[in-house]
């Protein structure tokens, strides 16, 4: 298959939903072919669940939705053993986490209890219910949207829930003529329930393939290195960027250099993406700056 023109045709695509956020609609593209997870993360009413509903809709494969709330339960998530009367034994009955794609919405809204259900699928794809192991689906990609931790109703994501996204984003609010195109747009009905698949999940698994055959030299692996030691050893950071953010930049780089159409890694691709792969992870200490302001500083203390 033809990897730049099926990269381009998923980027197209959802940007028909999502008016002038391309930057966005790339990076969302760029987590799926490193095999990541991606977290929206921006107030209501801007488009974050339909960034998401879009990117799956593109690809022809198993999509499920979870609406988190406070109810929910993490069997919900995972599923649950049911005992079956004619066989006298159990039978596991999957959770909507078993789909190629799961839309994880509002997770900020549901008990810690429930969004550590799924950590296990996040990581190691793969859920244990009742002390057996069911593999998930390949590929699989959380595409999970939240509002700011101060709003009311949500809960703080666990240091080990953030961790496995591999890149956190903001969408903003549209600029006016973009706007003005949603508004004029949204007059005809919702233009993500008419969008039609670009690619299968076959494809989108070739472009993975592909995308992990992009060189990176010693110098930029060196670099990213470099970078995750520094947020660590930062007097304005309690917790660091860990070995699993390292690896993610590096995977996150290739795709964006795929996507690019090149089969090298840019030191260029890395400064781009540590702003979306980093912050989230890192703890601040109290009173002190902001993780995107220290991440900032690191990019331009850190010589490339």
């Amino acid at each position: 298959m033809d990897f730049a023109a099926a990269a381009q045709s998923v980027l197209e695509n959802v940007g028909r939903v999502i008016d002038g956020k391309q930057a966005a609609i790339e990076t969302a593209l760029v987590v799926a072919l490193a095999e990541g997870h991606l977290l929206i993360e921006d107030v209501p009413g801007v488009g974050k669940t339909a960034l998401a509903r879009a990117l799956a809709r593109s690809v022809d494969c198993s999509v499920r939705r979870i609406q988190f709330t406070p109810d929910l339960l993490p069997s919900d998530v995972t599923g649950v053993s049911v005992f079956d009367q004619s066989t006298a034994g159990f039978e596991f009955k999957p959770g909507a986490v078993f789909a190629n794609i799961v839309v994880a919405d509002e997770i900020n809204r549901a008990s810690p209890k429930t969004q550590s259900a799924l950590l296990e699928a996040m990581e190691e794809r793969q859920v244990s219910v009742d002390g057996t192991t069911y593999p998930l689906p390949a590929p699989f990609m959380v595409v999970a949207t939240q509002n700011p931790f101060e709003m009311e109703g949500t809960y703080v994501l666990p240091e080990a829930q953030r961790d496995r996204f591999t890149a956190r984003i903001s969408l903003g609010y549209p600029d006016l003529a973009a706007e003005l195109e949603m508004v004029r747009d949204r007059d005809l009905g919702d233009p993500a329930s008419r969008l039609e698949p670009v690619i299968g999940a076959d494809d989108l698994q070739q472009m993975i393939e592909h995308a992990r055959g992009v060189h990176v030299a010693d110098s930029v692996e060196r670099y990213v290195v470099e970078l995750a030691r520094a947020t660590r050893e930062s007097p304005d950071l309690r917790l660091g960027a860990s070995p699993r953010a390292t690896l993610q930049l590096i995977r996150a780089a290739k795709s964006l250099a795929a996507v690019r159409d090149r089969e090298f890694v840019l030191p260029d691709d890395v400064v781009e993406l540590v702003p979306v792969v980093f912050p989230h992870r890192l703890v601040t200490l109290r009173g002190g700056g902001s993780a995107d302001e220290v991440v900032a500083e690191i990019l331009r203390r850190v010589p490339v």
